[in-house]
């Protein structure tokens, strides 16, 4: 049976190809999302601690013998913390100035990481291995499915849909929100803005390192990793809307979805179709799909 021309089985690979690499765009503009919506940082290091995070999981494996479950626990809080770390240290003395300079001295910071690990590990990759129990795929009658790559997708809407509703459905999240619009009114009902601040960089990092965890058994764990992959996801965040925090999500696994597509009808343009998405809504609606007009 051909769909459009084309083999089923062929059709239906490249959309769930496009499907994964869309839960992977959802879960890194998801981070990004929450650090500009709430913090009002571009945050540049985005792609470097997704790096860090599936570097987390191999060196946990290779040095302490820990497997992919406890990795998929232990390395976003690793990266978490490496997230405190880096807006305790710097990302605090710049929030009342342009936000050019979080941008600036964000992507200085990702070239640092980017930098000391191809020095310590090369730039070839390292094998991590997918876990036994999510190893091997099923057959679902029209095609063969991948047990990880249906965990990957699964996990990532999980967590995508459950961080939207934490910050837009819970008493928490109006507090964030409340936080960074108005921090001295918050104050005032007893609740400490700077550390839930530094609680909400952390937890936009640990979202980019749980995506790096995830990614490891599907792509060589590498110091380029994130550098290939943080210019498409911040094309994404562009697209929803800068801030939303469903649109990125919608729009991250849209556009991996358009992408896999692109590949099958015109293989030549899936490398640039996101861009070319990007400019046509930019043209259309300047905040994104999702954004807030001004």
């Amino acid at each position: 049976m051909d769909i459009f021309g084309i083999p089923h089985q062929a059709f239906l690979g490249q959309l769930l190809l496009g499907l994964v690499n869309g839960a992977f765009y959802a879960m890194l503009s998801l981070g990004l999302a929450v650090i500009f919506g709430l913090l009002g940082i571009v945050n540049f290091a985005h792609g470097a601690l997704y790096m860090l995070g599936a570097f987390a999981a191999w060196i946990l494996f290779d040095q302490f013998g820990l497997n992919y479950w406890y990795a998929l626990v232990l390395a976003p809080l690793i990266v978490g913390a490496a997230g405190v770390v880096i807006e305790r240290l710097f990302l605090k003395h710049l929030y009342k100035l342009d936000p050019l300079y979080g941008l600036l001295l964000t992507f200085g910071l990702a070239l640092i990481l980017e930098g000391v690990f191809r020095e310590l590990y090369g730039v070839s990759g390292q094998n991590y291995s997918v876990p036994e129990q999510l190893s091997g795929a099923t057959n679902l009658g029209f095609m063969v499915l991948p047990n990880y790559r249906a965990w990957v997708v699964m996990v990532s809407l999980v967590v995508c849909l459950g961080t939207w509703y934490l910050i837009e459905r819970t008493r928490l999240g109006a507090y964030l929100r409340a936080g960074t619009e108005n921090a001295p009114l918050v104050q005032t009902f007893g609740v400490n803005v700077p550390m839930m601040v530094m609680l909400t960089y952390g937890a936009g990092a640990g979202l980019a390192g749980l995506a790096g965890v995830l990614a490891a058994p599907i792509i060589q764990v590498s110091p380029l990793m994130g550098s290939n992959l943080i210019i498409v996801v911040f094309a994404v965040v562009v697209i929803g809307g800068m801030g939303s925090i469903l649109g990125s999500v919608l729009t991250g696994l849209g556009l991996g979805l358009i992408e896999g597509m692109t590949r099958v009808f015109y293989p030549e343009a899936s490398s640039i179709v996101v861009f070319v998405i990007m400019v046509l809504v930019l043209m259309v609606r300047p905040s994104g799909l999702f954004g807030k007009e001004n």
